[in-house]
C-alpha cells in the first residue's frame, strides 16, 4: 500500500521524472564483490542522478517514484530533501522494500561490476496510479528505458506519462538505458523503447545501445531512424569522442569530446550527459550547444566514484 509523500515546494516544476531510485554500496577497495569488507553507502538510479544534476543546476525537479518504510527509504528520502528534488509524488510503500546495489571499484577506468537487488521492490509496483492528477505538472518529462522495464505496471506508467505530457504540450527526452536482463527478449525491448521514443522529442541513445535498437551500425543513421519516426532531435552518445547530433530538418555535426586526465568511475556518466543536454535545451541554447554541455558534464562525472559526485552546481558549471 502507497501513501502520499510531503513536497518540498509546491511552486511549478521545470522537469518531471520517473524511476527507481536505490541505495548504492560503493567498494572502497578493488577486488570482487565477494572479497570486499568496507562500503560506502551512497544514492543511485539514472532517474535519481538525473533529477539530483538538473536540481543542483537550479532548475525545480521533481520525481515519480514509490519508497520503502525501511532504512533505506528513509535514506533516500533524506537524499531528495538535500538536494532540493521536489518529492510530492514520492510515494511510501508500506508493503514492498527499498532497492538496493553493490558495485566495485576500479582503478583502471574500466566498467565495475554491479549487482541489483531490486525484485519486488517498491518502485516496480508504481502504476498510473502515481502518475499526477489533473493537469501535467512540468513543462518538461525526462524518461529512460529502465522505468518500463521494471515491471508491466511501471511500463504502463512510462506510456501514460509520455501521452500526459504531449497532451499538456510539454517536452519529452528519453534516454534507452538499457537494461537487457531485465526483459524477456532483446526483441521485446526494442519494440518498447522505440515505441517509447517515438513519443519523445529528443532521443539520448548511445552508440551501441542505437545500434542494438535500430540495427543501423552509423550514429547518423541511427539518429535517422528516430526522426523518421517522430523525433525532433536526437543525440548520439560517442563515448570519449564525444556526440552526434541531428534535428528534424535542421543541423546535424559533431560536439567533440572532452580529454580526461583519468577515469575513475564510468557509471553516471551518462546520466550526466543528459543533465547537459535538457538543461541546455530547457534554457535554449542550440542542440550543438546542449551537446556540449552534455560532453562538458558527463567528462566531469567519470573523474568522480559515485554516480551523482561528480554533478556540477551552476557554479562549478560555469567555472568549467
Amino acid at each position: 500500500m502507497a501513501q502520499t509523500s510531503t513536497s518540498i515546494t509546491a511552486k511549478a516544476l521545470d522537469v518531471l521524472t520517473v524511476g527507481e531510485p536505490m541505495a548504492l554500496f560503493m567498494a572502497l577497495e578493488p577486488g570482487g564483490l565477494h572479497t570486499v569488507s568496507d562500503f560506502r553507502r551512497v544514492a543511485a538510479g539514472a532517474e535519481l542522478n538525473v533529477a539530483t544534476g538538473l536540481a543542483r543546476l537550479g532548475l525545480a525537479t521533481g520525481y515519480i517514484t514509490r519508497l520503502g518504510v525501511d532504512s533505506f527509504g528513509n535514506f533516500l528520502r533524506g537524499v531528495l530533501a538535500n538536494e532540493g528534488i521536489d518529492a510530492r509524488y514520492a510515494l511510501a510503500d508500506t508493503a514492498h522494500p527499498t532497492g538496493f546495489m553493490l558495485k566495485t571499484r576500479t582503478d583502471d577506468g574500466s566498467d565495475p561490476q554491479i549487482e541489483y537487488f531490486r525484485k519486488g521492490s517498491a518502485a516496480s509496483h508504481m502504476s498510473v496510479a502515481d502518475a499526477p492528477q489533473g493537469a501535467f505538472p512540468a513543462r518538461h518529462l525526462h524518461l529512460t528505458g529502465i522505468t518500463p522495464a521494471l515491471s508491466p505496471t511501471t511500463r504502463e506508467l512510462a506510456f501514460f506519462l509520455a501521452r500526459q505530457a504531449r497532451t499538456a504540450g510539454a517536452s519529452i527526452s528519453f534516454d534507452p538505458n538499457l537494461r537487457p536482463r531485465l526483459w524477456p527478449s532483446p526483441e521485446a525491448m526494442a519494440e518498447c523503447m522505440n515505441a517509447l521514443a517515438a513519443l519523445s522529442d529528443t532521443v539520448l541513445p548511445g552508440l551501441e545501445e542505437g545500434r542494438l535498437l535500430t540495427g543501423r551500425d552509423a550514429a547518423e543513421d541511427i539518429a535517422a531512424f528516430y526522426i523518421e519516426r517522430g523525433a525532433k532531435q536526437v543525440v548520439v552518445k560517442l563515448g570519449p569522442e564525444g556526440a552526434y547530433y541531428a534535428e528534424q530538418g535542421g543541423a546535424c555535426g559533431v560536439a567533440p569530446g572532452l580529454p580526461v586526465e583519468r577515469v575513475i568511475d564510468t557509471v553516471g556518466a551518462g546520466d550526466g550527459f543528459a543533465v547537459g543536454v535538457v538543461s541546455g535545451l530547457l534554457e535554449g541554447l542550440a542542440l550543438a550547444q546542449a551537446a556540449a554541455r552534455g560532453n562538458a558534464i558527463g567528462a566531469r562525472v567519470v573523474q568522480f566514484p559515485g554516480d551523482a559526485d561528480g554533478l556540477p552546481t551552476r557554479q562549478e558549471l560555469s567555472a568549467g
